[in-house]
């Protein structure tokens, strides 16, 4: 029954949120496109519910800087003043609301990682692709960036075993306090641990 229930309130709050957050949105979208000379707004195909392709929408944060053999610079040399401002805040996620409108994601959930990494799930994780993927979860709200993946997954799982509305709502209510620290807000993750298709294949070799 709360699956149901869950939907509607996505529905509700993300059209509410859109609304209100408007004027915000609009701002940051500006003066992006004057930072970055062009587009706002960063796409990325991303697996959902079912491992189901979408394009989840996000802040641009960084610029398309290259080094002389043509391959993109590290996450933190690529990130604008403003950039790094929006991702502490997150305020990058922001846009990710019109992916909840659409059904693609959920406010809570387990968050939609990169396709590269579908075949390097084990088979207890590939439960929280029985959900909806969310702009937060029990993952961020526990350690935010600064957690190894199988402490991730772990999250995902627990979630996933127990969603109820006072799971949600207590995520909720953690994510809002969580905004206003940064202190645990990564700017690259890359520089503590790499990425989980890399970390798997070692740990297969």
């Amino acid at each position: 029954m709360y699956p149901y229930v869950k939907r509607l309130f996505d529905i509700v709050l993300s059209l509410l949120g859109l609304i209100i957050l408007s004027p915000i949105l609009l701002v940051v979208a500006l003066f992006l496109f004057w930072d970055f000379k062009g587009t706002p707004f960063f796409t990325q195909q991303r697996p959902g519910k079912k491992e189901e392709i979408f394009h989840v929408l996000k802040f641009k944060t960084m610029n398309n800087k290259k080094d002389a053999s043509g391959n993109l610079l590290p996450d933190t040399e690529r990130l604008t003043p403003l950039g790094i401002f929006i991702r502490k805040t997150s305020i990058d996620e922001l846009p990710q609301l019109i992916n909840v409108l659409k059904g693609d994601m959920s406010l809570i959930g387990p968050r939609p990682l990169l396709v590269k990494y579908l075949p390097y799930y084990k088979q207890e994780e590939r439960i929280r692709f029985t959900v909806r993927p969310g702009i937060t979860g029990l993952a961020q709200i526990s350690g935010r960036n600064y957690m190894t993946w199988d402490e991730k997954f772990k999250k995902d799982i627990q979630y996933v075993q127990n969603m109820s509305f006072s799971q949600d709502l207590f995520i909720f209510y953690k994510t809002i306090f969580k905004i206003f620290k940064t202190s645990d807000v990564e700017l690259d993750q890359s520089s503590y641990m790499p990425d989980l298709d890399i970390e798997r294949k070692q740990m297969m070799g």
